[in-house]
């Protein structure tokens, strides 16, 4: 994690927060001295990871259990984040699914629409909701995970790669939009990162051989500084060796 105080007083949402790729981007907020708004469907996670960011000098965290396939829940978080702090500065929209691995003719409608509603769907409502409250601050940043996926790389993961390119399309209109005004937004591809998500995708890949989530910190840390003048770009992670 970082050690300097660079995002110290913004207040930062990070969905899916609990594990992964959230997690290491909730740390390293943090630790850049945000207050850190957790996100998750499960709280038990959340509340170790507070303890962690505590235990590292950071400020405790709000934590927030929600299912982002609730769309009433994700539509009033915009509410809630307002009456309590009035502003909104960086938005991580980190959680996804993976969805079956297997033909697209093999895939039911519901396993489709799940994964379109999380990676797809959550993030358009999470912008609607949010946006307004990062119009509020003096540096809105937005940050959304995508994939190489989006390239349809791979057979059997139809639908995460449609959900990718579709989220791909989603974030840089939302960009365009913003253009003329104080909040910035962009997109990180993390490539083969040592999650879960990516073990159940590449089951015969050894993990050892990839950079863990918190190699990425530093990266999340930069694209929501106020100082972030980049706006519709994706940066792809350069992956250094594997610890």
């Amino acid at each position: 994690m970082t050690d300097t105080k660079s995002l110290e007083g913004r207040i930062a949402l990070v969905t899916g927060a609990s594990r992964g790729i959230g997690r290491a981007a909730a740390k390293a907020l943090a630790q850049a001295g945000a207050h850190v708004i957790l996100l998750a469907r499960t709280v038990g996670a959340l509340e170790e990871l507070d303890d962690e960011i505590q235990a590292a000098g950071g400020s405790a965290a709000t934590l927030l259990q929600l299912d982002l396939r609730k769309g009433e829940k994700v539509d009033a978080l915009g509410p809630t984040i307002f009456q309590r702090w009035g502003k909104l500065d960086i938005l991580v929209g980190n959680a996804g699914v993976l969805g079956p691995m297997s033909p697209l003719g093999h895939v039911n409608a519901d396993a489709w629409a799940e994964v379109m509603e999380v990676n797809v769907n959550a993030n358009w409502r999470l912008i609607r909701t949010l946006d307004p409250l990062l119009q509020r601050s003096e540096a809105g940043r937005a940050i959304f995970v995508s994939s190489g996926a989006a390239q349809a790389r791979n057979a059997y993961m139809g639908p995460y790669a449609v959900s990718k390119a579709a989220l791909e399309a989603l974030v840089k209109t939302y960009a365009l939009e913003v253009a003329e005004s104080n909040v910035r937004v962009n997109m990180i591809n993390p490539g083969p990162v040592r999650t879960m998500m990516r073990s159940r995708a590449f089951p015969g890949e050894n993990p050892d051989t990839l950079p863990p989530p918190d190699a990425l910190g530093a990266l999340f840390v930069e694209l929501a500084a106020a100082g972030c003048t980049t706006n519709g770009e994706l940066y792809a992670f350069k992956r250094a060796a594997a610890t």
